[in-house]
């Protein structure tokens, strides 16, 4: 990764293990997704630790469960004063044991510069020199979507990759190599999409779920080999426009629990998604999710092994 420096912010930064162990963050002592047998379209009781940075730089987790109407639970900032720039843009975070606590890392979008942010939880406090912040020397100021997909499955050699989804409308790919990021590839065509949401990765293709400004709802599957060649699905033809921001999370054996947040409204809402088959795809609305929705930037926390099956 050009342009690398590590930034010791100003203070501490104190974390709650109560906190990451309530809202599941703690990887082992509650999941991300809580599954019962069967597929997301049947209603499962599934649920989601979604994550959001709000306007003061907290870290801020939600609890969201399958139901009808949807639960919305711990309700929680676990990491305080967490930046102190307005991050645009946020990956998945990962929480992970570490030898002295918890270790939680991602990489968020501040204005134009890609950042890696990790930090971790020694005894319910951050220690500061674990403080740790990489930022690349590339220019993302005009990506408008963005997702990280690490690939840590069976013996299969793991991967870390990033999406971001430029203003106009080319999708590109990075990937991490052990003389940092690499461009492996970009797409054209994708200026209608508002909002992606990784639902499925494996060891040769990473797919999203993305809407459209017209309301469509696509799948789009991603061969992770080069050049960049996505194969796009249509999936529903209207409706779906209102979700600045789409979350989801492995339901059921291949199923996908799915949040559409809608930015104008500050709202949100919830779908059990069967696994992906174009238009065949089964889509069960839950409802709204109480509770208001105007953090500047949501996410997901997740686990580093992390399934993903929807397609």
């Amino acid at each position: 990764m050009r342009g690398r420096q590590r930034l010791v912010r100003r203070g501490s930064v104190v974390l709650s293990g109560a906190a990451l162990l309530a809202a599941g963050l703690l990887p082992g002592a509650a999941d991300a997704v809580t599954t019962t047998t069967g597929d997301a379209s049947a209603g499962k009781k599934c649920s989601m630790d979604l994550g959001s940075v709000t306007v003061g730089g907290d870290h801020r987790s939600q609890r969201i469960t399958a139901g009808s109407p949807p639960t919305r639970t711990n309700d929680r900032v676990v990491a305080a004063d967490v930046f102190d720039d307005q991050v645009r843009l946020s990956g998945s975070m990962f929480a992970s044991p570490d030898p002295r606590g918890v270790f939680v890392a991602g990489h968020v979008i501040i204005g134009s510069t890609l950042i890696y942010s990790a930090y971790t939880l020694v005894r319910g406090e951050l220690d500061p020199d674990s403080i740790h912040r990489e930022v690349d020397g590339g220019e993302y100021g005009d990506i408008v979507a963005f997702e990280e997909s690490r690939y840590r499955e069976g013996t299969s050699v793991p991967r870390t990759t990033i999406y971001g989804l430029r203003d106009d409308g080319v999708l590109s790919r990075w990937t991490s190599t052990s003389g940092g990021w690499r461009v492996t590839g970009t797409s054209p065509g994708f200026a209608p999409v508002k909002a992606i949401a990784l639902i499925s990765k494996t060891r040769s293709y990473d797919t999203f779920l993305a809407n459209t400004r017209g309301g469509a709802l696509y799948t789009i599957h991603i061969p992770t080999t080069a050049p960049m060649k996505p194969v796009v699905k249509r999936v529903r033809t209207r409706t779906w426009q209102g979700f600045e921001f789409l979350i989801a999370q492995k339901c059921g054996n291949q199923g996908t629990l799915l949040l559409g947040i809608d930015k104008d409204t500050q709202s949100a809402y919830l779908y059990a998604v069967g696994h992906a088959n174009g238009t065949a795809t089964v889509i069960q609305g839950l409802g709204k999710v109480p509770g208001t929705f105007n953090d500047p930037a949501y996410f997901r926390f997740a686990a580093p092994i992390d399934p993903l099956l929807g397609e």
